[in-house]
């Protein structure tokens, strides 16, 4: 089987910096639970159909049975699309056969500064991992370098000190490595 190339994770590109289409009043954020492993499939027919929506695609690095690197794009959180629809975009959603139960996301501000984090990091190729189900810690903010001013909290992973950036609505985030020396307490 084949490896694909790298799909559309964002629909239009600047979605998540477009005060024009964030600006509108009729669209809503939706988070969307897909069926199991129909997540590319819902965002190329989210694309067809031109319904905005985000759902960040993380580089996952493996070696195959015959010893070769591969990388495939897997979603960052499985079963998981972000959409920003008119609730007759969400309808036309729903005939994809791809949409197993969704939400209005009610605090959008905060979501849309969420996924902008994600979205900035995803971007700059940085090594991520995966969290799911937040840990309490202690909350922090970058002091310098490229993600200054991003909130966060600490985790500890194997001895390691990493940054946890979080979808709140969730309850889901992904971790990178961080030197203590970057962070301040909040």
């Amino acid at each position: 089987m084949p490896i694909l190339k790298r799909e559309q994770d964002t629909y239009p590109e600047n979605l998540l910096g477009n005060p024009v289409i964030l600006g509108d009043p009729d669209r809503i954020w939706w988070c969307i639970y897909t069926m199991s492993r129909r997540e590319k499939d819902l965002m190329r027919r989210l694309a067809s159909m031109k319904i905005p929506f985000y759902g960040p695609v993380i580089p996952k690095r493996y070696r195959s049975p015959n010893g070769r690197m591969r990388t495939s794009y897997v979603p960052m959180f499985p079963n998981y699309i972000f959409m920003f629809g008119s609730e007759p975009e969400r309808s036309q959603a729903m005939t994809s056969n791809c949409i197993s139960r969704y939400d209005e996301v009610v605090d959008s501000d905060q979501l849309v500064a969420d996924l902008k984090q994600i979205s900035s990091v995803v971007s700059a190729g940085i090594a991520l991992t995966p969290e799911s189900r937040l840990e309490a810690g202690n909350q922090v903010r970058v002091r310098t370098g490229p993600f200054a001013g991003y909130e966060g909290m600490v985790v500890r992973r194997e001895g390691k000190t990493r940054f946890l950036l979080s979808i709140r609505f969730l309850e889901q985030g992904v971790s990178m490595a961080m030197d203590e020396g970057l962070l301040e307490p909040v």
